[in-house]
């Protein structure tokens, strides 16, 4: 049986377990991301926690094939570092392949977080039907996985899908500015003048809440107009959308799919399927195995 270990790299928390060639996930666990060390020791404790993992599971890791890993970028594939994440400043130029494989002596890829949950929903989910699509994660930040003509599209240092910092309005306000999750709660509690989460902000405005509601509105057309951007510019005939936001549900994937019906260039384009992802539990996980047991 081919298994793969995959290691989801967050700025809160780290995600590892291995996945067979099914996508089954045989066993887990997750390690906090603690920042009051060095990403040396954090590596090692990854790697410590990898190996009690198997121990327990009756699990051989020479056996294994290898390693996957998906983490925040920017970064550099290349030579397996994390360049400038904004949630890990402590980890820049940290090369996250050469350490992890001084403990883990087993050939390892590493993605970007949002590249890697891409191939996870070309695998196992929402996205397995077509061979060009864009994965899109809306959450504390927005970033993007593409994969086109039956292939992932990572870019020369594994930075394609930044889309995040796209521009959307004339002052040059990035796209995770207007329409992440942390963007809904910063604008819902400068509105309310009081502590309000995006999840509260969702619920108020589909009680109603003028205020909220206007906020929300508003952030769906500018979820809308990123996607319009994709699009135009990349030509997918699906996107799948997961992340934090994405569990607001219908209101959101009906608003984001009257958006670009009307705004996308192409008539084609304004046909693109905007869907849920399907793998929320376990994504980033999945995701990092997939490096290992799919090509790409």
């Amino acid at each position: 049986m081919s298994i793969a270990v995959g290691i989801d790299i967050g700025g809160t928390k780290i995600a590892y377990g291995f996945v067979d060639q099914q996508g089954t996930v045989l066993a887990k666990g997750s390690l906090k991301t603690d920042l009051s060390v060095s990403p040396s020791e954090m590596t090692e404790r990854m790697a410590s926690a990898v190996k009690q993992l198997a121990e327990q599971n009756g699990l051989s890791l020479e056996a294994m094939k290898g390693i996957g890993v998906g983490a925040p970028g920017p970064l550099d594939t290349r030579n397996g570092k994390l360049t400038c994440p904004p949630n890990l400043k402590s980890w820049w130029d940290f090369p996250v392949v050469e350490a992890l494989g001084s403990h883990l002596p087993l050939p390892i890829k590493m993605e970007n977080d949002a590249t890697a949950a891409a191939l996870a929903e070309k695998w196992l989910g929402a996205a397995q039907d077509t061979e060009h699509f864009i994965f899109i994660t809306i959450s504390t930040g927005i970033g993007a996985g593409i994969y086109l003509h039956g292939k992932l599209i990572t870019g020369s240092t594994g930075n394609a899908g930044d889309a995040g910092f796209m521009i959307v309005d004339p002052d040059g306000t990035p796209w995770e500015l207007v329409a992440s999750g942390t963007a809904i709660t910063r604008q819902a509690t400068e509105l309310l003048g009081r502590d309000v989460t995006s999840k509260e902000a969702f619920e108020l405005a589909a009680q109603g809440d003028p205020q909220m509601s206007e906020l929300i509105d508003r952030v769906f057309g500018y979820i809308g107009m990123g996607c319009v951007s994709l699009i135009n510019l990349l030509d997918p005939n699906k996107i799948v959308i997961g992340g934090g936001v994405s569990q607001v549900g219908d209101p959101l994937f009906s608003a984001v799919q009257q958006y670009v019906s009307k705004h996308a260039l192409n008539p084609s384009g304004r046909q693109t399927a905007i869907v849920p992802a399907q793998l929320q539990q376990d994504a980033g996980l999945i995701g990092a195995a997939a490096l290992i047991q799919k090509s790409y």
